[in-house]
């Protein structure tokens, strides 16, 4: 569920909760049978996964999401020991070098592992404290819903491991070695030495547990700039690696629709006053990324995985995303560029005091998907997000679609990144 939470759960919670929560129960089988919550499964057997093991991150969404139909007290244990242990861990169970993190507060880059992790560190270094970090806030705010407060204060605490790789030079994420400095020869578009499936740029901006800090790290002015010349040099090559026919192909870009690690980043000027550029290049990724010939799904650089990309399209032509994932005790939405002119969600009682949530757009114009206006049951809406619980109390959503952007709409405030 490697990036899942970027796409199918926060679909599930939104339109199938029970799936959700069926999901959830058969990773608690998994965990009774095994003992360890699984990175990879099949046949009812732990395999190689990504090596990550996010499931936590599922489990924390589904329970501030209000999914709860489960064994609670055995989840969270589950995903405790999967966030803190790494003695007999079974290589299926993924997070080998958990121990290190929790000790050091990152993993170690070692390049004799060769694609693995041992006692000294990982060759994937960097991008596994960048997960943890946010497995580990993730945790905090679980935590904190269940009135565990040393749990919380260990794991915001972890949560801020990004930090220590933060190259305040470069402004980069920049893997340290097993001796705590900097590495040498750093390349900030080279995959695989110290990021998964991705390279420094990409994993930058890997901190969706608290963006404002990352963009007060950078500067505002300078994280707008730079964001917005990766998506519009990133548009040369159809988002990711061009009309190149293999899975990693976008590894070396500066920008990669075509994976799991960049799925929140246009999501990110929501964060820092643009919000007028999520629109923007959130419609561009939906209108030249995806398509309906044969390279698409699994062509140009495209890892479907569990069907994750088709369900960010279907998120992001709603207009709807949650950079965190639904993980924070007060789950929010953030808002996007609605591609339809109507749609109506059943909602289900299990999670939703409403019975539907209605979006709909006025659209003025040739191709318009920069927003105007926005109205929620009736009443202005001058924010680009609304807090979960309220949008799913039902009701019509609005929007007024223009082909110039509106500077000014959605900027009252941030969304909220509660620690």
């Amino acid at each position: 569920m490697w990036g899942a939470y970027w796409n199918l759960t926060t679909l599930w919670a939104i339109a199938y909760p029970e799936y959700y929560n069926d999901f959830i129960n058969s990773q608690l089988l998994v965990y009774k049978d095994a003992g360890w919550l699984g990175d990879g499964i099949a046949a009812s057997k732990y395999v190689s996964g990504v090596g990550t093991n996010m499931m936590p991150i599922i489990f924390a969404g589904a329970y501030n999401c209000g999914i709860r139909n489960y064994d609670i007290e055995l989840a969270y244990e589950a995903a405790l020991k999967n966030e803190l242990c790494d003695k007999k861990r079974p290589e299926g169970a993924g997070k080998k070098d958990v121990g290190l993190f929790v000790r050091n507060g990152f993993v170690p880059y070692n390049h004799a592992t060769d694609f693995g992790t041992d006692d000294k560190g990982s060759c994937f270094s960097a991008s596994h404290t960048l997960e943890y970090s946010f497995s580990a806030y993730v945790m905090a705010q679980w935590a904190k819903a269940l009135g565990r407060t040393a749990d919380y204060e260990k794991f915001i605490s972890l949560s801020n491991g990004w930090t220590r790789l933060f190259d305040e030079d470069l402004k980069l994420i920049h893997p340290r070695g097993v001796d705590g400095r900097f590495l040498d020869n750093f390349d900030p578009l080279q995959p695989w030495r110290g990021f998964q499936e991705g390279n420094a740029t990409q994993y930058t901006f890997y901190v969706p547990q608290n963006p404002l800090l990352l963009i007060s790290k950078v500067g505002k002015d300078k994280f707008n700039t730079l964001l917005d010349n990766i998506f519009t040099e990133s548009q040369k090559n159809i988002f990711g690696g061009g009309k190149v026919s293999d899975a990693f192909s976008g590894l070396q870009a500066v920008y990669n629709q075509g994976n799991q690690p960049c799925l929140h980043i246009a999501w990110l000027f929501n964060f820092s006053g643009t919000p007028y550029l999520t629109q923007k290049w959130t419609h561009m990724i939906c209108d030249e990324f995806y398509g309906h010939t044969d390279e698409h799904g699994y062509g140009y650089g495209q890892d479907e995985d569990q069907g994750q990309m088709g369900a960010w399209y279907v998120l992001n032509t709603l207009g709807l995303f949650d950079v965190q994932g639904g993980t924070p005790i007060q789950p929010t939405f953030q808002f996007g560029s609605p591609a339809f002119r109507k749609v109506v969600i059943k909602l289900n009682k299990m999670t939703a005091k409403g019975r539907k949530l209605i979006i709909t757009t006025d659209k003025q114009g040739n191709n318009p998907y920069y927003v105007q206006s926005a109205i929620w049951n009736g009443k202005p809406l001058n924010d680009c997000w609304m807090y979960r619980e309220e949008l799913l109390k039902g009701g019509r959503l609005h929007f007024v679609m223009g082909t110039e952007p509106q500077k000014s709409w959605g900027t009252s405030s941030t969304p909220p990144c509660p620690q």
